[in-house]
């Protein structure tokens, strides 16, 4: 439980009177103009942090521009570790004895009032006064580099490996968020920016923003996208934002092509050490999202399914959750929410299989950041997660930038397309193979 006394105090605020700022960018519909805020961290910096963004914490800037500082924040989001001292509830309950903290959690999506204050855990004392910029090798440039699928004047996308974080955290020394800094900024003034992720072990086709303007239109998209899906909006219109996912699945869904419509919620295991996604049968007791996934079979044989899956939501190991509990097919390779499928897994034998230790040893060795990206098959004892993120249709982002006309109820519909394909990875590859042999 956490109590007012580990956290700072000031620490964000927002100010009193708020100007609006109207960006020529479209934004979900929201009850009020997005704040600017402005926040006095007394201690551990002695620097004021500036947000700006249209929600809480899309851009969040030190004023040292420290990476470090940036994720830590964006991190402390995104784990609800943030506390909120609302205003109105202070104007109600507290009188002239003094000021008693009453903090509820805040996520990025929550709308703030004015006058509401934000609190982080001590925890931030930990962050180094200072660090040195992310620096890559001529080799890793080029590795990177050597990911892109497309690249224009709005954004960049990648085929990101598997086993390559997207964002860093506890224990992540590099990470793609980090490395586009140095690899894929170009001429550019600015880092390019991450608009959606991929789990560290999910492989396929990642978009990011060139600049902070669009970015924050990559955001728009996305976030309609569940929106839509989220208000059951899931007939046949065309959609401005297509996914398509390859999964290899253990059996076999009873029907060829369907719907997989749940909430889904978080829970916390091993007494509190992780969490991890559920179905929520009852979502008046537990806090749940609702998720959208349309999936079918692209073909079967040997006991394994190759699954292709459309999420129409964007929720947190959404695929996975749904292969697992819902359709009863668990994704190979996921230990997560699978383990029990693979206690007695038995690799899937195959005579061509070419046994080269020093080869495969050498392939190791010349990939950066200790990358692997042919082991992992079904022939293995242990597999890697087999999700893909295959194919994407989004509108053309350059030329909506180029419309003076862009606004909040901009129609991104009428826009041109882009398609984009990854190809699988190279173990994902060798399990087709096999199955098809």
């Amino acid at each position: 439980m956490f109590m007012s006394k580990p956290f700072f105090s000031p620490t964000f605020e927002l100010p009193k009177t708020t100007n609006s700022h109207d960006d020529g960018v479209p934004h979900a519909p929201r009850p009020c103009p997005p704040p600017t805020i402005t926040v006095n961290l007394l201690t551990p910096f002695n620097q004021p942090v500036h947000l700006s963004s249209p929600r809480i914490p899309f851009s969040v800037q030190h004023q040292l521009q420290k990476p470090k500082s940036l994720n830590l924040v964006q991190k402390l989001f995104r784990l609800r570790q943030v506390r909120r001292e609302s205003s109105v509830m202070e104007s109600c309950n507290l009188g002239d004895q003094g000021q008693e903290h009453r903090l509820t959690r805040v996520a990025a999506k929550d709308s703030m009032d004015v006058g509401d204050r934000i609190f982080l855990p001590i925890s931030v004392k930990v962050l180094p006064a200072s660090k040195q910029d992310c620096h890559s090798s001529e080799e890793e440039i080029n590795f990177i580099r050597g990911l892109e699928l497309f690249k224009d004047t709005a954004i960049i996308v990648i085929n990101k490996p598997p086993g390559m974080p997207v964002q860093g955290g506890i224990g992540i020394k590099r990470s793609l968020d980090e490395l586009s800094a140095s690899c894929l900024s170009y001429d550019y003034s600015e880092p390019p920016r991450l608009v959606h992720r991929l789990d560290r072990d999910c492989s396929g086709i990642l978009v990011m923003g060139r600049t902070q303007t669009s970015a924050t239109v990559l955001h728009a998209i996305f976030r309609e996208k569940t929106l839509a899906a989220s208000n059951h909006d899931v007939g046949n219109k065309r959609r401005i934002l297509q996914r398509k996912y390859w999964a290899l699945v253990i059996g076999s869904p009873r029907h060829l092509k369907g719907l997989i419509s749940v909430p889904l919620g978080k829970v916390v295991v091993d007494n509190g050490k992780s969490d991890r996604i559920t179905v929520v049968e009852n979502s008046q007791n537990m806090s749940s999202q609702h998720a959208v996934t349309q999936y079918r079979v692209i073909e079967s044989s040997h006991g394994f399914t190759w699954l292709e899956l459309s999420p129409l939501t964007g929720r947190k190991h959404q695929l996975r959750v749904h292969c697992a509990e819902v359709l009863k097919t668990p994704i190979v390779g996921d230990y997560k929410y699978a383990w029990q499928a693979h206690r007695n897994w038995k690799q899937f034998p195959w005579s061509n299989i070419e046994d080269n230790s020093n080869e495969k040893s050498l392939s190791e060795n010349t990939l950066p950041f200790s990358l692997d990206l042919d082991s992992g098959s079904i022939s293995e004892k242990h597999p890697r997660l087999h999700l893909h993120c295959k194919q994407m249709v989004l509108p053309d982002v350059s030329t909506a930038l180029q419309d003076v006309q862009l606004s909040s109820e901009y129609d991104f519909s009428q826009l041109p397309s882009l398609k984009f394909n990854a190809p699988l990875p190279s173990y994902m590859k060798k399990s087709w193979d096999i199955l098809r042999s």
